[in-house]
C-alpha cells in the first residue's frame, strides 16, 4: 500500500505548483514563531500522527519542543508517544487553574531526548473546562515559550470553546490540517470568520497541510482562489497509523519508510526550525 501512496502522490504534487505550497507568511516574515498551532478543518485528518511525528524531527534538531493537547475532551496526543497520562485534575487543567503550579510537575517527558507533553487527564470530565477565559491559556502559552524552543498545538476545531479559539490568537503561527474532502475550504472560512469576529488576526492561519492524500479527483485550486497556501501534502500511509496504534513513531521506528511522507515531514520540520 505505500509503494500504492507513493506512485498516486506524483499525481497529486503534480496538481499543485511550488508557488502554491510555501505560506506567504511563512516566506516574508522574519519573526520566530515559536508557538506553533494545528486545527483540522475536516475528517480523515491526524493531527496527533502529525505532531508527534514533528515534534519528534524538530527534537532531533536540538529544540527543545513541547507538544500541547488542547483537545479537552478527547485527548490522544499521549498514545502516540506512549506515555502514561496523568490523573483526573493534573497535567493541563492543573495549570490554567493556577499559576502557582509547577510546569515540571505537570509536563510529561516521553522517551525522546528533548520532546516533552503538556495533555489533559483522559479521566477530567467535560464540564471543568467551560469556565476558562483567554487568560488562563495566555499565561500557560507565555509559560512554555519562555521554557521551551518551540511549541506545538493540538487545536481542535470547537469554535465554542475558548480554548480553540484563544490558542487561535496565542499562536505565533498556524496551519489547517485538510484531506480531500469537499467540506474543508468551507469549514476553513467558517472558522477564520468566527476567529475574525472575536477580533482574532487569521492572516497566521492562510497554510494548509494535505493529510492522507489517495489522489482523488480533488479541486486544489479552489483554496488558491481562496487565498490558502498548500504547505506540505502527505499521502497515505497505513503503516504510519499502525505505528501510533503501537505507540510508535513512523518516522523513527520504520525501516521502510514511504519517501514522499518523510520528504514532506523533513520540509515542514526545515520550515518550522528555520524560523
Amino acid at each position: 500500500m505505500d509503494r500504492q501512496a507513493e506512485r498516486t502522490l506524483d499525481h497529486v504534487l503534480q496538481k499543485i505548483s511550488p508557488k502554491d505550497r510555501i505560506g506567504a507568511e511563512l516566506r516574508d516574515s522574519h519573526l520566530i514563531y515559536s508557538v506553533v498551532g494545528f486545527t483540522p478543518a475536516s475528517d480523515f485528518t491526524d493531527n496527533a500522527m502529525l505532531i508527534s511525528n514533528l515534534g519528534y524531527l524538530l527534537s532531533q534538531k536540538g529544540l527543545n519542543t513541547c507538544m500541547v493537547d488542547l483537545k479537552v475532551f478527547y485527548p490522544n496526543l499521549y498514545q502516540y508517544v506512549d506515555v502514561t497520562p496523568g490523573k483526573r485534575g493534573t497535567g493541563l487543567i492543573k495549570v490554567l487553574k493556577s499559576d502557582k503550579v509547577d510546569f515540571r510537575e505537570e509536563i510529561l517527558r516521553t522517551r525522546y531526548d528533548r520532546l516533552y507533553l503538556l495533555s489533559p487527564s483522559p479521566h477530567d470530565l467535560i464540564e471543568e473546562y467551560f469556565d476558562f477565559d483567554f487568560e488562563h491559556l495566555e499565561r500557560v502559552i507565555d509559560a512554555l515559550k519562555s521554557m521551551f524552543d518551540i511549541v506545538l498545538l493540538d487545536i481542535p476545531n470547537i469554535p465554542p470553546l475558548e480554548l480553540c479559539i484563544g490558542a487561535m490568537k496565542y499562536c505565533h503561527v498556524g496551519f489547517f490540517t485538510a484531506s480531500e474532502r469537499i467540506e474543508a475550504p468551507g469549514n476553513i472560512v467558517k472558522l477564520l470568520d468566527y476567529a475574525s469576529s472575536m477580533g482574532i488576526s487569521t492572516a497566521k492561519f492562510m497554510s494548509i497541510i494535505l493529510m492522507n492524500l489517495q489522489d482523488l479527483q480533488y479541486d486544489y485550486q479552489v483554496m488558491k482562489e481562496l487565498g490558502f497556501n498548500i504547505v506540505a501534502a502527505l499521502p497515505l500511509v497505513k503503516a504510519a497509523s499502525a505505528y501510533a496504534l503501537e505507540g510508535k513513531l513512523y518516522v523513527r521506528d520504520n525501516p521502510l519508510m514511504n519517501k514522499y511522507w518523510l520528504k514532506e515531514m523533513r520540509r515542514l520540520a526545515d520550515l518550522l526550525a528555520s524560523q
